[in-house]
Order: structure tokens, then sequence, then C-alpha cells
């Protein structure tokens, strides 16, 4: 497992466990014939969108670190180690090589994983996604 699947857990709860006890098809409810059109297509399986914003401020500790800036007191906060380790191999994983640990790499760090958790189905905060 990933780095990023480590901080998708930990936010968003443990997809392994959610895997083997939820169907991945509506077994009780009907098909519902008026969706709407805005509604993005679904995959097979059912993504519940999670307040990430929420989740985090919600977590003991939240008022002590600055997860919403700092890819470190984010990885804190969730309880994933945040050695320079850890971080560049996020980075590798988010699509950067040449991580450093710079305070530029770091800011770049943190924004890209708060867009992966909103394309992995997280709600984030609108000045994380531009």
């Amino acid at each position: 497992m990933g780095i990023f699947s480590s901080i998708k857990n930990a936010i968003f709860g443990d997809d392994d466990k959610k895997a083997e006890t939820a169907p991945t098809t509506p077994t009780t409810a009907p098909p519902r014939p008026a969706a709407t059109p805005s509604t993005p297509a679904q995959t097979s399986a059912r993504v519940d969108v999670v307040n990430v914003e929420n989740r985090l401020d919600s977590m003991p500790g939240a008022d002590r670190l600055n997860w919403r800036t700092s890819i470190v007191d984010l990885l804190k906060l969730i309880g994933v180690d945040p050695s320079y380790e850890n971080r560049k191999a996020l980075a590798t994983e988010l699509g950067r090589e040449d991580y450093s640990g710079s305070a530029e790499d770091n800011i770049w760090l943190h924004r890209k994983t708060m867009q992966e958790l909103s394309r992995n189905g997280g709600k984030v905060p609108a000045e994380f996604l531009d």
C-alpha cells in the first residue's frame, strides 16, 4: 500500500474493509429513473463523498496543527509518518520525481494531495482545487 492510500484510508476509512462488506451494486433500492443529468457517471463501485475538511477538523489535535497549509501537519494529524522519506515517496506517487523537501515542494505536495483526495471522492476546500 502506498503513502497516498494510507492518507486516503485515514481520512475516508479503510477501503479494503468496506470492499469486503459492501455490495458493488444496490440490492434493496429500486433504480431511480429521474436521475439528474448533472450527476457524474457512476463506476461499478458506489462512492460516497467524504467532507475532508469536516473530517480533518473533527480529529483530535486538529486545533493544534496547521493541516490546511502544511503537509507535515496533515500527515501528523492522520497518523502517517511525516518523514522526508515518506513525503518523497508520496511526491513520487503523485507524479513528482524531483522532490527535495523545500518549502515550494511541500506546498505543491499538500495541494496535490488535496486534489487527489478530491478526485477519489473527497470534498475539499475550493482553495486546494485550482
